[in-house]
């Protein structure tokens, strides 16, 4: 299941490096929600040209293509910093102390290792797309308005390395704890129980409603 994450902070190096980090996973991820912001506006400008001008929008269909890595893509650090993946909490949920920051380091490191094989992946499919010698820098491109490729491509292997950048961070955030037997260490998401969510969600929504109240 996915759990929601808290993220300690102190005045420490690995606490002040995760800061930094999040800005820019923020900042992946404030990119992602403008994408499918913009994804709406087109749709919008597309189906009243159909319907009032009988002109769609040319290329609609390319320009999300080019946008899909962005809404992918860009906002998977940002969740992984703060405990909003899928992941079974079955058997985590048994754990504590030494023995659960053991197995969340070694799951990490499984991570880890998956998406640096990732990175060159896309890394390989980015350069068979780019080339300085071609039409905007691009061997292929899009089918109807020919978009180039490469800039959707490139999305991929960024976005997996900060990724990567953020495995590190919880490793070395795991390894702190499994070698202190820390209790709440910083820069790691610790999952929430269902009581502990549900009386958060339940407080977020008394304060909403006291904001709303007139």
């Amino acid at each position: 299941m996915a759990g929601v994450g808290q993220v300690l902070e102190d005045g420490s190096v690995l606490s002040r490096i995760d800061q930094q980090l999040h800005k820019l996973e923020s900042t992946l991820a404030l990119v992602s929600g403008l994408a499918i912001f913009s994804l709406m506006l087109l749709a919008v400008v597309s189906v009243a040209g159909r319907h009032f001008f009988n002109m769609p929008l040319p290329g609609y269909v390319d320009w999300i293509e080019q946008a899909m890595p962005l809404i992918a893509f860009m906002g998977i650090a940002y969740t992984q910093r703060n405990g909003g993946h899928i992941r079974m909490d079955m058997l985590v949920a048994q754990l504590n102390g030494r023995a659960l920051w053991l197995f969340e380091w070694l799951t990490s490191l499984c991570v880890l290792a998956l998406i640096c094989l990732l990175i060159w992946g896309s890394w390989s499919h980015f350069s068979r797309s780019f080339d300085f010698a071609s039409p905007w820098w691009s061997r292929d491109s899009s089918m109807d308005i020919s978009l180039p490729l490469w800039p959707a491509k490139l999305m991929v292997p960024l976005a997996f390395s900060v990724l990567a950048l953020r495995m590190v961070i919880q490793l070395w955030g795991f390894g702190v704890a499994f070698v202190t037997n820390a209790t709440v260490p910083v820069a790691v998401p610790l999952v929430l129980d269902a009581a502990t969510q549900a009386a958060a969600e339940s407080q977020y929504i008394l304060a909403d409603e006291e904001v709303q109240r007139p």
